[in-house]
């Protein structure tokens, strides 16, 4: 297999001016991502929203196979030119993946065509995400029922998103509410996939079956078989 080319992208903006994030994700969640991401088949790279084209240039996003985005209070900042950029190399193939609060962001509602709206609790509160696609390769490895986190922000149904192809994992919190917290899309010849956990005040990203997720997400979001499509005008097939 060819090594897997993935850029890792933040808002960047918690970790500088936050001292609770600072202290949990000190050089920001994006390059604390990247850095347990890295493998013999995973070479990961980082961009954050103030950098020149938000870090997604052309030449950038054209190397990138697996694009994954992390943002929470800046989504309006986002270019919508870099939005369609991004858009247009999903569809193309490049595989996507939506952490936490960037359910809310410009590309994952264009994606979806929906508010991608849902309820939500900042209480830190025990969270079991119940594995609802068993034999799915976002869970290859991951043993037990579910994957249970001591703290975490709440997000509660109704979720508004379209159907998931598949549902990968319901989350339970001790509030008493579910959330479809790992589910994924095709969209065009890129693969979508939306993981919930992962508010920027909580220990998330070190729990070690959480980061066995990502690396399996990134390996399954990649596309290794994608066609040249014929678009247009079409000369008759039979003479």
């Amino acid at each position: 297999m060819d090594n897997i080319n993935v850029l890792v992208w933040s808002e960047y903006r918690q970790a500088r001016k936050d001292p609770e994030v600072k202290n949990l994700y000190p050089e920001g969640i994006n390059s604390y991502i990247a850095n347990f991401l890295k493998e013999n088949q995973i070479n990961t790279s980082t961009a954050h929203l103030d950098q020149k084209e938000h870090g997604l240039s052309k030449k950038k996003l054209a190397k990138t196979d697996v694009l994954i985005w992390w943002g929470h209070r800046a989504h309006e900042e986002v270019s919508d030119e870099i939005v369609e950029r991004v858009h247009k190399r999903v569809l193309s193939g490049m595989g996507l993946i939506v952490l936490h609060s960037a359910h809310y962001s410009k590309i994952f509602k264009k994606l979806m065509g929906t508010s991608c709206s849902l309820k939500w609790r900042e209480d830190s509160e025990l969270e079991r995400l119940w594995i609802t696609s068993p034999g799915h390769p976002i869970v290859k490895g991951i043993t037990g029922d579910y994957i249970e986190l001591q703290e975490e922000e709440m997000y509660g149904e109704y979720f508004d998103v379209p159907n998931p192809d598949q549902i990968i994992f319901t989350s339970w919190f001790e509030g008493g509410e579910v959330f479809r917290s790992g589910i994924t899309y095709k969209r065009g010849q890129g693969k979508i996939f939306y993981f919930r956990p992962g508010h920027e005040s909580n220990p998330t990203y070190h729990n070690k079956t959480v980061q066995k997720v990502l690396k399996n997400a990134v390996k399954w979001a990649n596309n290794t078989s994608i066609n040249s499509i014929n678009f247009g005008n079409s000369p008759e097939m039979l003479n």
